[in-house]
Order: structure tokens, then C-alpha cells, then sequence
């Protein structure tokens, strides 16, 4: 009796032992984040409270592994372990890990944290690949890691650019890798291809839902081949990276795909996202790209341009100015840009100012000389412009041989002089066409400093390529989405509307006014010898001036003293 009741106190001491253990068991299991392959998981991390993400069950076929995280655009770091070594951890928006498994090994963890005073949302995928599967990455002599899946990307205004490590060749768990740079032929890692790919996300959609939904459909091969647009193919003879042309405020994404042609397989490489601008930037940042000076100039620019469109060739002169304040103003917005340092209103302001000057000169030489070819010169250059800019907006400026500035520049010169050449013997038609495609497409520049839309690179990438040097071997694919095909739309009407009116109002009008200064100086010498016209007895300009000025210093003038006016008689 005794014995039995030293064993319910043994019972009852140790019963709120227990319970601690298995709470402690739980508090632990708590910070696992379980995944399954190929499988997505959202997740938020905060600063003090790092996770650790475990991966069980991992088939004996998986050679190695791919762990990767996105966030939008605050920083998450993944690593190995707790301690953060270079070379076993990653930090950026789009981070991924490659874990090659030992024999027998079926668990793999990582450790994830972000030192982002705010918490972080994320979207977490491992991925799983064979031994016959190239390993992205496995010939990394550039970055801090032995293996680096990563896609680097670098952005400026004109620019982005991605970079990535050559992938090797798989091989079996528990085999030595096989060696990068010692051969050199069909047995190696030089028969690798890389396939590089684009997606565009929706225009104006910068929400983080929609990031992270749509980079689930770039991270595994399939996936990426059926939904993304393959840009180029590289052999390993290239050099790991591709250049695009900046799309500021447009996200876009990059994966890049190495393929193995003789066993037929393939693995992607983490993929990479950017919008080409700051969310944390102060001032013009990803939510508000538009400036106010830029809003004021392309409105006003519009204004006129939507008049010329429908009534340009009826206001002559009106017109002279659209296109000289386009001459002047594109041409001196180059010096001013690649010559000084000045800020970007300023010199929207001194373009605004010189345009103008161009076009007030351009109007006077055609008051004074009424040099009809001339002026139609400079209308149909500027037509040629923007014909010759559509042109190689088209996958036709993608070509390899444009590449060459001076194949470019040639190209694109011959194509804006070709149309005035063109229509030379019907100049009217040629005035015409100008004020319509040129006046509407004004309204599309500046539907674009209020809404994205990728109709306004038709003149952009050409402004850049003058600008930027290396903008040359950039691929200018932009995205063709709802909002530009309306606009596309919208510029088609108003075009079509404008040609089609001023055709129909010409018709039976002289083609093009007379010369003015040869009316002024016939209208001055008949007003000279014609007595019977009131104009005749009008006093010349500086008689007129006299007298107003006359009757103003009579305003300030003291009156005279009432008194006597007239002689006293005898």
C-alpha cells in the first residue's frame, strides 16, 4: 500500500514536467515552415523573428535542389544556416539557393530573415531536378556564391541589364561535378544553350498581389516557356548577359532557361523582376513617375498638335510653328542633355523656349522668301521621322545588324528622307498626312505622362540611342496590352479624322497660300498710287506713334490759367 502510494506522487511531480516538454516541442515546430516541391507558399517575415524553412521526403532521384524567395521590393536574405556566410547566403528581392544533396540525404532546411524595419511578404518555391539536368549556375567565377542561380540586375533610365553565372553539367549525388573549363567540347559544358525570356506584368499594376502571382508563372521551365516571350539564344561562346530597353514604371520579368540539346533537358535559373524605378525614392518613384513639368508640356504640345491635326493645313502659318518648335526643340533637348548637367525641368523649360524660337523662325522665313519647298522639306522630315521610328519600334529593330550605330543611323536617315522624296510632286497630300499623323500622335505622348503606355517609345528608344551609347545593343520589346491597344485606336481615329476633313476642305482651294511678303509689299504700292483708297490718306507708322504719344504727354500736362484770351479794343 505504501509502494503504490509513492508511485501516485511519482506520477503527479512528473506530470507538469511533461507538459513543459511538450510545449517547448511545439514552440519549436512553430518556427518550421514546411514545403512541398514545386509547390508555392506565401509567407511574411519580420526583422526580429527569422524563419526556418524545412523541405522532408526528398525522392532519391533529386540530385540537387533550387530554393528560392521573391518580394516585392524590400530585401529578404536566405541562407544555410543561421550564420550568414557569403558564400552560403543570398540578400535581394529575388534570391534563390542551389543545395546539392548527399547520398541518402531526403531533408534540406534554410534560414530566412529580413532586415526590413517593415514586414516583408514573400512567395517561397523549392524546385527538384535530376542528375541528367544542368545546373544553373554550377560554373560561377563572378559572384559570392559556389553556385549561383541568380539572375543580377541592373537598371538605369535607358537600360536594363541582367547577368547570370554559366550553368555546368549535372551529375549524381555523391559524384564530383564535372570540371568547367578543362575541355572544351561536346562532352562538356560548352554544348549548354541559354534561352533568355521576358514577361511583361499588367501595364499600371504596381500592387504586390500581382507580383507575386505572376512570378509563379516564371520559375519552372514549362511554365516559362508557355507564358514568357524568348528574346535570344545563347551559346556558351556568349557572354552572360542580355541588355533590354528600360520600361520605367512597367514591371517586367526575366528568367533565363539552359537547356543540355544532346540529353534533351533543361533547369531555370531564379527569375528576376523590375519595375525600373524606386518605391523608396523621395521624389519621382514608381507611384508617381509623372513630374508636373512634364504633365504642362506634352498637355500644351497636345493642345496644338490635336489643332494642327484637324486644321493645320488651312492655318499655314500656324502649322510652320508646330513643326519648327519640333525641329529646334528635339534637336537642342540632345545638346543640352549629352553637353550639360542641369536638371530635368530645366531643360524641359529651355527646350520649351528654343522650340519656340525655331518656330517663330521658321514661320518668318517663310514670310519673307515663301520658300514653299523648303518648308515642305522640313514638314516631310519630320514625317520621316516618325515613319522611320515606327519602323524600327517593329521586331525589325531587334535585328542583330542594327546593332551597328552606323547601319542604324543610315538606315533610319534614308527612310525619313525617302518620304518626302516620295510626295514631292503632291505637296498638299504630303502637308496633309503630316498634320494628321503628326498632331495626333502628340495626343499620345501625352496620354503617356499621365498613364503608361508603350506607344510613346515609338519616339523614346530613338531619343535614347542618340543619348546613351549602349543603348545600341539593348532589345527594345515593350508590352502591347489593353490600354495600348486603345490608344492605338484612338490615334488611328483621330488621324484618319483629320486627313479625311482637311481633304474634303481643300477640295478646290488653292494648293497652298501666296507668298505673304510679296502680298504686303504689292498691298504697300497700291495704297502708295491709288488716291481714292481711304488707306491712301491713313498717315505713315512713325507719324501715328508721334501722335499717340502726343496725346499721352497731354494727359500730364497742367491746364492754363482762366483769363483773358483775346486783345482789349480801343
Amino acid at each position: 500500500m505504501e509502494l503504490l502510494r509513492l508511485l501516485l506522487l511519482a506520477v503527479l511531480a512528473s506530470a507538469p514536467a511533461a507538459a513543459g516538454g511538450a510545449e517547448t516541442v511545439g514552440n519549436s515546430s512553430e518556427g518550421l515552415l514546411e514545403f512541398s516541391v514545386g509547390k508555392f507558399r506565401y509567407l511574411e517575415l519580420q526583422k526580429p523573428f527569422p524563419e526556418e524553412a524545412i523541405l522532408r521526403h526528398i525522392s532519391s532521384n533529386v540530385t540537387f535542389l533550387i530554393f528560392q524567395i521573391h518580394s516585392q521590393y524590400q530585401n529578404t536574405t536566405v541562407s544555410f544556416s543561421e550564420t550568414l556566410l557569403p558564400n552560403a547566403s543570398g540578400t535581394g528581392t529575388d534570391k534563390g539557393l542551389v543545395f546539392i544533396l548527399r547520398p541518402e540525404q531526403s531533408i534540406c532546411t534554410w534560414h530566412l530573415e529580413t532586415s526590413d524595419p517593415e514586414p516583408v511578404q514573400n512567395v517561397a518555391i523549392p524546385l527538384s531536378y535530376s542528375e541528367s539536368d544542368p545546373i544553373p549556375g554550377g560554373c560561377n567565377l563572378e559572384f559570392d556564391l559556389d553556385i549561383d542561380s541568380n539572375i543580377y540586375l541592373e537598371y538605369n533610365f535607358f537600360e536594363t541589364t541582367i547577368k547570370f553565372a554559366p550553368a555546368n553539367l549535372g551529375h549524381a549525388r555523391g559524384t564530383d561535378a564535372p570540371p568547367c573549363d578543362v575541355k572544351t567540347g561536346q562532352d562538356s559544358r560548352w554544348r549548354l544553350q541559354y534561352d533568355v525570356y521576358q514577361y511583361f506584368l499588367p501595364e499600371n499594376d504596381l500592387t504586390e498581389e500581382a507580383l507575386l502571382r505572376h512570378l509563379q508563372r516564371m520559375a519552372e521551365v514549362p511554365q516559362v516557356q508557355a507564358n514568357a516571350v524568348k528574346v535570344v539564344t545563347l551559346t556558351a561562346d556568349d557572354k552572360t548577359s542580355v541588355s533590354f530597353s528600360s520600361l520605367r514604371g512597367q514591371g517586367v520579368i526575366y528568367n533565363v532557361i539552359v537547356r543540355d540539346p544532346f540529353l534533351n533537358t533543361s533547369a531555370a535559373y531564379v527569375p528576376a523582376h523590375t519595375y525600373a524605378c524606386s518605391f523608396e525614392a523621395g521624389e519621382d518613384n514608381c507611384s508617381s513617375l509623372g513630374r508636373v513639368s512634364t504633365k504642362v508640356f506634352f498637355t500644351l504640345f497636345a493642345l496644338l498638335g490635336l489643332f494642327i491635326c484637324f486644321f493645320g493645313h488651312r492655318f499655314w502659318k500656324t502649322e510652320l510653328f508646330f513643326i519648327g518648335f519640333i525641329f529646334m526643340g528635339f534637336f537642342f533637348y540632345i545638346l543640352i542633355t549629352r553637353l550639360t548637367p542641369i536638371k530635368y525641368d530645366v531643360r524641359l523649360v529651355l527646350t520649351a523656349v528654343a522650340g519656340s524660337v525655331g518656330g517663330i523662325f521658321l514661320v518668318a522665313a517663310w514670310w519673307r522668301f515663301g520658300i514653299l519647298v523648303l518648308c515642305m522639306l522640313c514638314v516631310g522630315l519630320v514625317l520621316g521621322f516618325l515613319v522611320s521610328s515606327v519602323t524600327f519600334f517593329t521586331p525589325l529593330g531587334n535585328l542583330k545588324i542594327f546593332r551597328d550605330d552606323s547601319v542604324f543611323w543610315v538606315t533610319f536617315s534614308c527612310i525619313a528622307i525617302l518620304i518626302p522624296v516620295v510626295f514631292m510632286g503632291c505637296l498638299r497630300i504630303l502637308n496633309i498626312l503630316s498634320c494628321g499623323l503628326i498632331g495626333s500622335y502628340s495626343v499620345v505622348l501625352a496620354v503617356d505622362s499621365y498613364l503608361y503606355t508603350s506607344l510613346s517609345y515609338i519616339t523614346l528608344n530613338v531619343l535614347k540611342r542618340v543619348l546613351h551609347t549602349d543603348f545600341r545593343r539593348a532589345f527594345i520589346n515593350v508590352p502591347f496590352q489593353t490600354n495600348d491597344f486603345i490608344i492605338l485606336a484612338v490615334w488611328g481615329m483621330l488621324a484618319v479624322s483629320g486627313i479625311t476633313l482637311q481633304i474634303r476642305r481643300e477640295r478646290g482651294q488653292p494648293f497652298f497660300p501666296p507668298h505673304p511678303y510679296k502680298l504686303w509689299k504689292r498691298e504697300r504700292e497700291r495704297r502708295v498710287t491709288n488716291i481714292l483708297d481711304p488707306s491712301y490718306h491713313v498717315p505713315p507708322l512713325r507719324e501715328r506713334l508721334y501722335g499717340r504719344l502726343a496725346q499721352i504727354k497731354e494727359l500730364f500736362q497742367k491746364e492754363q490759367p482762366a483769363g483773358e484770351r483775346t486783345p482789349l479794343l480801343l
